[in-house]
């Protein structure tokens, strides 16, 4: 008996430093060894029910006319005469087009946020029965360790807080672009690592961080889709931008990349093969491809063509209410 128990407490023993040995390989790699052998095992997302798609408008849309930019700058493109557009007032226009979800873009808050400013936030647009849909911030998870790292995540983990007091459940976040002298496996491997922090406090919060298919390590789905599943997070998803990919087959990508969505973004225009120009989206194909993953929640339109919005956002609203009804 002694003998069979030894044996027995010496397989597990032996088991449990080959799965230590796998956590840390996996761990300390880069991001070229991110293949399915070492991936966890984060499946496309599964819902109940049927695909369900709810309308928001994305406050970017209307970027000309906010008040704030990125950083507390003033907005010096506004009209001589105006005062420019606060959260409130996107809020308001959100309302008043049928209390479409506003999604709070980071960008045009005031240089001074604080919890009593979230909250009025948070309460003004229940009052005005506008769902807040969430937010955005304009972060890069691809620096190596020191500084700039410690910055951008502590940028990221502040705006996951200020979701989080709004009400907000999801924030659009960027991976970043290969830094200059290092390769896309050293940035795919810091972006992975930034990520993952930033989304163990989300989970905190309860907040998504959706990563978004936003040029940069991201061009194409698969390295997209390959972060998204290493994380391994509940938190995690993808923030599917219909008009981002410049790809050969920019539809075949958006396919690929639609089973990860936790937020929808659609911008008018795309670019295959990097038209500068660029084509009108197909719309109704987009929603297919989104129905047929069965994708639940916000359908968010980010105008960025250039009619303008005033004009152009209403007349997009009332098209693609029922087309995603």
């Amino acid at each position: 008996m002694c003998l069979v128990m030894r044996w027995f407490s010496a397989v597990i023993s032996h088991a449990i430093m080959n799965m230590n040995m796998n956590r840390r390989f996996f761990l300390t790699t880069g991001a070229a060894t991110l293949t399915a052998s070492f991936l966890p095992a984060m499946e496309p997302i599964k819902r109940k029910g049927g695909p369900r798609m709810v309308l928001g408008l994305a406050a970017y849309s209307f970027r000309d006319s906010m008040k704030w930019l990125k950083g507390g700058k003033e907005n010096g493109k506004l009209k001589e005469g105006t005062e420019g557009w606060e959260v409130f007032d996107f809020i308001d226009y959100c309302a008043d087009h049928g209390g479409v979800g506003a999604e709070l873009t980071s960008y045009f808050f005031p240089p001074e946020v604080d919890e009593k400013y979230l909250l009025e936030v948070r309460r003004y647009s229940y009052l005005r029965g506008v769902p807040i849909a969430g937010t955005a911030v304009g972060n890069t998870f691809t620096h190596p360790p020191g500084a700039e790292r410690d910055k951008e995540i502590a940028y990221v983990k502040q705006w996951i807080t200020n979701a989080a007091i709004m009400g907000a459940p999801h924030i659009r976040v960027f991976a970043g672009t290969v830094p200059k002298g290092g390769t896309q496996e050293e940035a795919e491997k810091n972006c992975l690592e930034c990520y993952r922090e930033c989304l163990e406090f989300a989970g905190q919060k309860g907040v998504f961080l959706g990563l978004e298919n936003h040029g940069g390590i991201v061009a194409e789905a698969d390295p997209l889709i390959r972060l998204v599943k290493a994380v391994d997070s509940p938190w995690a998803g993808i923030n599917f931008d219909a008009g981002n990919f410049k790809t050969a087959d920019p539809y075949g990508d958006l396919a690929k990349i639609a089973p990860y969505a936790v937020n929808v973004q659609l911008k008018m225009t795309m670019h295959p093969n990097g038209d500068k120009v660029g084509e009108p989206v197909d719309v109704a194909r987009v929603v297919k491809i989104l129905k047929e993953a069965n994708y639940q929640g916000w359908f968010t339109l980010e105008y960025e063509d250039k009619e303008d919005p005033i004009v152009a956002v209403p007349r997009i609203l009332s098209e693609l209410r029922p087309l995603i009804g």
